[in-house]
């Protein structure tokens, strides 16, 4: 009956790219630019991962999963964007905002499940080296990918089930894409369920993972204090690139949950729009040039992909120099 009173709207408008219209070319130029490097960048790293055997052990697979999800993020996000900034007016289906909805925030909750494995894998290694490979062998790290995803997934499901029952009444959205808290504020009925819940993932993916993640890097500094200074290096070497990708990424969700639980309009209309798409943007193009740069074997791998015939020159000269 509540869905009979209060139709769906056919069509949402959004009513976030404000100043951003002027300027249309430039940041649809801009957002293209993005998008491709975003996907060249991870299915680089991905490919170069899946074609060298060397290269399938735990900590690449993760990284691999990571790119994965920074793909699946990106595609719900820019293709959108572009179109809405070409368009005369930026409006989108009901249905294609909810697919956005679903797809935004399942790429939320999986990075931060994918990387909370991560560290776990990180734990195992330097705290347990030798019983590492018997720990995380290729059924278990499958596993464990799976389980992250579905997590991720599922977390999120209950939420969106709980978001589409909902009639709406209006039909603005105050932001450049679609998201949770936006349908739901479009609501005629009571809400509270869905706050609730909201909550409830709120404390699960913002504090009771991260905790988890402190947790095992606080007992990876107590052994590398403990260690030479040859394995500090080592544990650092690993572990940097994953440090820097968590802070980026709770970074950028920070930024998302302030934006709603506080007046937005107090902000300069480019930094809320910074703020917004913070978690969208950053991460998927960081993350595979920040285990590129820091991971050796992976930017070896690549560069023997982008240039082969430099690198196997290389390799027989080397070759030719001991011989000697």
């Amino acid at each position: 009956m509540e869905n009979s009173t209060y139709p769906h709207p056919s069509m949402l408008r959004m009513i976030g790219f404000g100043e951003m219209t002027a300027v249309k070319y430039l940041y649809s130029i801009i957002a293209f630019v993005g998008y491709v490097m975003t996907i060249l960048s991870n299915s680089a790293v991905i490919t170069v991962v899946a074609l060298h055997r060397g290269l399938q052990e735990p900590m690449y697979i993760f990284i691999c999963a990571l790119c994965v999800n920074g793909l699946y993020g990106s595609t719900a996000f820019f293709p959108s964007l572009i179109v809405n900034l070409l368009s005369e007016i930026q409006t989108v289906s009901y249905i294609g905002c909810l697919t956005q909805v679903f797809c935004i925030h399942t790429y939320m909750a999986c990075e931060v499940t994918i990387l909370a494995v991560m560290a776990f894998d990180r734990y195992v290694c330097i705290c347990n080296p030798l019983r590492y490979n018997s720990i995380m062998s290729l059924t278990t790290v499958f596993k464990l990918v799976a389980a992250a995803w579905l997590y991720g997934i599922l977390l999120f499901t209950i939420q969106f089930i709980l978001t589409i029952r909902l009639p709406l009444c209006g039909s603005v959205i105050e932001k450049i894409y679609c998201d949770n808290w936006s349908v739901v504020k479009l609501s005629c009925i009571n809400t509270a369920v869905n706050n609730i819940y909201g909550l409830f993932i709120t404390v699960i993916l913002v504090v009771l993972i991260p905790v988890l993640i402190l947790v095992s890097y606080i007992q990876i500094l107590r052994v590398c204090i403990k260690a030479s200074e040859d394995t500090r290096a080592k544990a650092l070497q690993t572990c940097t690139p994953h440090l820097i990708t968590l802070i980026n990424f709770a970074t950028g969700v920070l930024c998302e949950i302030l934006l709603h639980r506080f007046k937005s309009t107090i902000l300069p209309y480019e930094l809320r729009i910074v703020m917004s798409v913070q978690f969208l943007v950053v991460p998927p193009l960081l993350n595979p040039l920040t285990y590129g740069l820091k991971m050796k074997e992976i930017r070896v791998k690549i560069a023997q992909f982008l240039h082969p015939k430099r690198i196997t020159a290389q390799s027989m000269n080397t070759r030719n120099v001991w011989a000697f």
